[in-house]
């Protein structure tokens, strides 16, 4: 029998009740302590959370502040910035944890397209050379290789360090980082 150990995880193992009642995308944002929340960076009209099940380090989701299920229904500046906050999230993830590519995409469908919550949000996933290799192929298992507190950190400073921030926000205390594309080329 094949072991891997996420010591991180007993605490979701052994909670109560689920954290969230309703769109985990819609109550996220209005908890007071992002990182808690796990709220990276937020812009005027989206933001960016870290994936609780990632796929690989960085995993994280850019989501309009709007309950939509699809891109039709979001507005013309809450799309554009979307599409800015992607490519901040790209930058900083480049910057911050230096992965060699990045899969990029959306569930639109819901259930049918494999996604289960019908709030638009698009997936970043950070790629490293090799991260593929025989446990997720043969194995059927997959190794995260990093905490995603400790990748918070990571990509926190990283969105900090670069354009169009507001106001850099304090990881300890809860702050997401702060960007506005407004008035932006």
């Amino acid at each position: 029998m094949d072991s891997i150990y996420a010591p991180w995880r007993i605490e979701w193992v052994e909670r109560e009740t689920d954290p969230i009642d309703g769109c985990p995308f819609c109550v996220l944002p209005e908890r007071t302590d992002a990182r808690d929340a796990r709220i990276v960076a937020r812009s005027d009209h989206n933001y960016v959370v870290l994936n609780n099940a990632p796929y690989t380090p960085g995993h994280a989701m850019v989501i309009p502040d709007a309950h939509v299920d699809d891109w039709t229904a979001l507005n013309d500046a809450a799309m554009l910035d979307h599409g800015r906050l992607k490519a901040a999230t790209l930058a900083a993830a480049r910057r911050g944890i230096e992965p060699n590519g990045f899969n990029t995409g959306l569930n639109l469908g819901g259930a049918a397209a494999g996604g289960s919550i019908d709030h638009l949000h698009t997936h970043v996933v950070p790629r490293w050379q090799g991260d593929t290799n025989f446990m997720p192929v043969v194995g059927e298992t997959a190794v995260i290789v990093e905490a995603v507190d400790r990748t918070y950190g990571h990509l926190h400073e990283a969105f900090a360090a670069g354009d169009a921030v507001v106001d850099a926000g304090d990881a300890d205390a809860g702050d997401a980082v702060r960007l506005s594309f407004a008035g932006g080329d």
